[in-house]
């Protein structure tokens, strides 16, 4: 399936279904696809990402994967209020790439066509580049700050992995392409390479801990991850807005499509995507599951954190500290990206 068949789907479930949610203000497309051209192939493993906006309180749920007609859509909702003015969109480094290139599905007001004109027109203005760049900064911080001795290791680990991952959106949002979010570090080499940068590629994989990991190990983990995909995605019962990430129709995308970039040789870009999803399966493991599911496969992820470097609290806090350390080199080629991306205006 190519790009435009996939967001001709999607929009029939919009004029289908989309537009039936409570409050709907209008439906945009998000991620990847506002990034490929229309006749770009679409992989087994990608899904189709759809923003519907609301008007009313509950607009900040999610209704997440599921599939349509043999495409698998993920659907998030968005308070109306979130996409009021073009100044807000153009400084939220998350929504900003969205609006570059038309997306819009259905707008009854046209007050998302209005917004998406004005954030195109502006997107790769330097102060709106720089200010969604310390927006991406200000969330690597916060995440900083998640680390917690009373927190599950297997949460102690999770907190270090993502403060590792968000730094690398301070460098792909100065260089005006998608903050993926499983593809990041691939996306991040890619764009280091093309600007002169990629001597500092193997420190970021260390703030992960998987410069040095072979294919063969990784592919280890991605059979154990497998295992705990599938128990996780039996639990029914879940409060964790990301469920739906870990559910069956899901499973193309992380399983299939992390042994697809193993397979490449692209195993350490891959693997930071899979340890925060086994993370996650194990929280609603403990939430849901059986206690006997629950230490089955803790194991698996205390191997996964120890092959990171990650074998103690204490391992923990010296990571943090890493990408504390690393941070102000991070923002200098973030800055030097900006200075010579020949799309980026006064």
């Amino acid at each position: 399936m190519i790009i435009r068949e996939a967001k001709e789907l999607a929009r029939q479930w919009v004029a289908e279904e989309g537009r039936r949610t409570p409050g709907f203000h209008g439906a945009f497309f998000t991620g990847s696809t506002n990034w490929l051209p229309d006749e770009a192939v679409l992989p087994p493993s990608s899904d189709v990402d759809v923003t519907v906006v609301r008007n009313d309180a509950d607009g900040t749920d999610k209704p997440g994967k599921f599939s349509y007609r043999g495409l698998i859509l993920e659907v998030t909702h968005l308070p109306a209020e979130q996409v009021q003015s073009a100044q807000d969109v153009l400084g939220h480094f998350h929504l900003a790439g969205n609006f570059r290139t038309p997306n819009i599905i259905l707008d009854p007001t046209g007050e998302l066509t209005a917004l998406q004109a004005a954030v195109s027109r502006d997107f790769a203005t330097r102060a709106w580049v720089r200010a969604r760049t310390e927006h991406a900064r200000s969330l690597v911080s916060e995440r900083l700050r998640d680390l917690d001795e009373s927190q599950p290791f297997r949460g102690q680990g999770l907190s270090c992995l993502m403060s590792a991952g968000v730094s690398t959106y301070v460098l792909l949002v100065a260089g005006l392409r998608n903050p993926t979010v499983r593809k990041r570090y691939l996306a991040t080499r890619e764009l280091l390479a093309e600007f002169g940068h990629l001597d500092l590629y193997p420190a970021l994989l260390a703030t992960v801990g998987c410069a040095d990991l072979s294919a063969a190990r990784v592919a280890h983990h991605l059979d154990q991850l497998a295992q705990v995909f599938d128990a996780a995605s039996e639990v029914r019962d879940s409060p964790f807005y990301w469920a739906s990430d870990l559910s069956a129709a899901a499973r193309p995308i992380i399983i299939d499509g992390s042994g697809e970039m193993i397979d490449r040789g692209d195993h350490r870009e891959a693997l930071f995507w899979m340890a925060v999803t086994y993370g996650k399966c194990l929280m609603v493991l403990d939430h849901g599951g059986s206690a006997a599911a629950l230490e089955r496969f803790e194991q698996g992820n205390t191997e996964l954190l120890a092959d990171l470097g990650l074998r103690s609290y204490a391992d923990c806090q010296r990571r943090i500290a890493e990408i504390e350390g690393l941070l102000p080199h991070i923002e200098k080629v973030a800055e030097q990206i900006i200075a010579a991306h020949t799309e980026i205006k006064d």
